[in-house]
């Protein structure tokens, strides 16, 4: 049975410091990207094997190692190796263990660079889809809830000092335009990552005849990155994303604390059921 190196086997002499496995792997968290892994190897082979680089036979093999691979994950059976670094090498190592030689040619034309660049981005879109989708819920709920108090007046207030009478339904309704700006942030930032870096290697792509376009196809993403060094080294879409949630948490605290105080015996707006409660 044909064996995966881990990759400071090929070039150091000796093994790691255990604390330096420990600083440097980040399998324990990038485990969650196995299905995005999985999905974006399957492409990469299977436009490999379109483009003559490997037999349809080892695509085969490739495809249904990954497959049995990704139940195992799946299932919990799958034994994570942190001296593997990465969910990538973790993967990869498995898949040459079940089928031998064909597993290793899955890396060619292709770097982790490239690769963790596309995983985070399947990942992200996912992500931004589920979000939106409860964003959505979130707002038809609160606009179904203003139906019910178009014409009840409350105080509205300014540094909690009481400023204009306004009615309940629009001060439910604030949150839903806030919730729809969300919603259209995310959909911006969705569309400005949705671009396949696969191909581009670990910096300048490859000399290999690679059909990019094939594998971005194959994966939902509207384009190819148009230069390998951005689409492999930049990671603003990550720090976008961040940033929405941020802004969603701001929202939905600000809908929090209003109905704390609004459930005080002072205010006596709102009152929640114990179910959501717990006591000091």
């Amino acid at each position: 049975m044909a064996k995966s190196k881990k990759s400071w086997e090929k070039r150091l002499a000796g093994q790691p410091d255990p604390l330096t496995i420990d600083f440097v792997e980040s399998l324990s968290y990038d485990k969650r990207l196995y299905k995005y892994d999985i999905a974006g190897s399957i492409a990469h082979a299977q436009m490999l094997a379109d483009q003559k680089l490997i037999t349809k036979a080892e695509f085969k093999q490739i495809k249904n190692g990954l497959l049995e691979t990704s139940e195992e994950i799946t299932k919990g059976r799958f034994k994570f190796d942190k001296t593997y670094e990465d969910i990538h090498m973790a993967i990869e190592a498995r898949l040459v263990k079940k089928i031998g030689e064909a597993g290793k040619k899955l890396h060619t034309g292709r770097s982790r660079n490239d690769q963790v660049a596309t995983d985070m981005r399947l990942w992200m879109r996912d992500e931004i889809e589920t979000l939106q989708t409860e964003i959505t819920l979130l707002q038809k709920a609160f606009t179904k809830l203003a139906g019910k108090y178009i014409k009840d007046v409350m105080p509205s207030y300014t540094h909690l000092q009481r400023a204009q009478p306004i009615v309940i339904a629009a001060y439910l309704l604030s949150f839903v335009e806030q919730f729809e700006r969300d919603f259209i942030r995310l959909g911006n930032c969705g569309q400005l990552l949705n671009i396949s870096p696969l191909g581009s290697g670990a910096v300048a792509g490859s000399t290999l005849p690679l059909d990019r376009k094939s594998t971005a196809k194959q994966l939902g993403f509207s384009d190819v990155s148009r230069n390998s060094i951005d689409a492999v080294s930049d990671r603003d879409f990550c720090a976008e994303f961040i940033f929405d949630c941020a802004l969603i948490a701001a929202h939905l605290s600000r809908l929090a604390e209003d109905w704390i105080i609004y459930s005080t015996s002072e205010f006596g707006f709102v009152s929640i059921d114990d179910s959501f409660c717990t006591s000091s």
